[in-house]
């Protein structure tokens, strides 16, 4: 699909992302549906975007609503009384960048159905409009983080952890910060003032862009610290020991405390989990959709993704960053966090990714097949990118669905071996891109 990453429509504003393709989604989208709901994250284009998608929708006859600045988890949950929920963001990436998530009213994502469906009509302009008299109407929508909030609480045992919040002034600052206070949390925050901007930091939760929150947690001796990405679909975490704990390691965390027998994980997951697993572990394609696809068709209990993505099916079947920060810092009152990380078995992992020039993505993608397939590996999964299974761990190879980066996951049972995957690996992946 030419439009429709791994996660939804995002691109460069003012080049990518127009007002004019925002009218042809919201259009597309009305066409379909009814009754729309709309929000956006703190993005400084995005009123730009919440007006022309909703001229969009309007235009066919259908109503749009707007549910304001909220993460995204509270327009999915919001969603579920209307026929569609478009969520203006461009998650984690730079603040240059904007988007369009697309939800279903039980919280899940465009299917690849349904965003085949949606690149069919916006680009064959095959949507009608309604004439003067039929033109929908826009409303507002009150009450979306009220409603979040009250179901985490419904569902999240009470705490009183010491937690500091990294809300990276993303859309999390109109709920994480409020959610926590309520759970019975003492939080002191950071960047929790929303600037599409994003002055305190970029808006993905990495180790490196996250280094006030892990010089507070050591200052202040807190239980917990927590970061969200610019929308609030993510969540990663420290202990109280200012160790990062990447999103393979909360995946196993998560697995462990909710006794999870099914899991649903993407290709680029841990091993760690089939050692934990007593069930089965279901791999998929990187992206929260496919995750959420593969839960429905399976009933698996639990699914998420390294980058902080998690999905909670008896929840929501969308990835609810601020869920998991809550149960997060509720699973504190079983005793220390760092303990429950050591418990978990580690393997060294190296995570890379190499920039290449948009235009040359179907050259480079001919290259890899050619490549990984002559690489002589014990199995080669080809269910997204490249994942090359060797004794010693796995490689996968992938281009990603977000933007122009080849990205390279590596994962072995020990040192040595990751060392030898890896430069294995990295040859490959630099005479592709030569």
């Amino acid at each position: 699909m030419s439009l429709f990453g791994s996660s939804g429509i995002r691109g460069l504003v003012g080049q990518a992302i127009t007002p004019e393709l925002a009218i042809s989604i919201g259009a597309a989208v009305g066409s379909l549906g009814r009754e729309v709901l709309l929000a956006k994250d703190t993005r400084t284009s995005g009123d730009m975007m919440v007006n022309a998608l909703s001229a969009g929708i309007t235009s066919t006859g259908a109503n749009a609503s707007y549910a304001g600045m909220v993460s995204t988890p509270t327009l999915a949950r919001a969603a579920e009384s209307y026929d569609c929920g478009l969520m203006v963001t461009a998650s984690h990436n730079p603040p240059e960048y904007n988007g369009v998530k697309m939800w279903n009213p039980d919280g899940s994502a465009f299917d690849s159905a349904q965003m085949r469906q949606m690149e069919g009509l916006i680009e064959g302009r095959s949507y009608r409009l309604a004439d003067w008299r039929g033109v929908g109407r826009c409303a507002v929508h009150t009450g979306a983080v009220e409603d979040h909030i009250s179901a985490v609480l419904d569902s999240v045992e009470a705490t009183d952890a010491d937690v500091i919040l990294d809300c990276g002034c993303g859309a999390t600052t109109s709920i994480s910060p409020i959610l926590l206070r309520k759970l019975g949390c003492s939080v002191v925050g950071i960047n929790c003032q929303p600037d599409g901007h994003f002055p305190g930091r970029m808006p993905e939760p990495t180790e490196e862009n996250l280094t006030t929150l892990k010089q507070m947690i050591l200052k202040k001796k807190v239980d917990v610290g927590i970061a969200h990405d610019g929308d609030g679909d993510r969540m990663v975490a420290f202990d109280e020991k200012g160790r990062f704990i990447d999103g393979d390691r909360l995946l196993a965390l998560f697995t462990v405390f909710l006794g999870a027998r099914n899991v649903v994980a993407p290709v680029d997951a841990s091993m760690v989990l089939d050692d934990l697993v007593k069930g089965k572990v279901i791999r998929t394609k990187v992206g929260d959709v496919y995750v959420a696809e593969a839960l429905k068709a399976s009933g698996a209990e639990f699914g998420g993704e390294p980058s902080g993505t998690f999905i909670f099916p008896e929840e929501t079947y969308c990835p609810d960053g601020v869920y998991a920060a809550a149960l997060l810092a509720s699973m504190t009152g079983e005793g220390k966090l760092s303990k429950m990380v050591d418990d978990v078995p580690r393997y060294p992992v190296l995570r890379a990714s190499y920039p290449f020039d948009a235009k040359d993505r179907k050259r480079l993608e001919s290259r890899l097949d050619q490549a990984m397939r002559s690489l002589g590996c014990l199995e080669l999964v080809t269910v997204d990118g490249y994942r090359a299974q060797f004794e010693e761990g796995w490689s996968l190879v992938r281009l990603s669905g977000t933007e122009p980066k080849l990205r390279l996951t590596v994962e072995a049972r020990n040192d040595k071996d990751l060392k030898g995957l890896v430069s294995t690996a990295d040859k490959v992946v630099r005479r592709c891109l030569r």
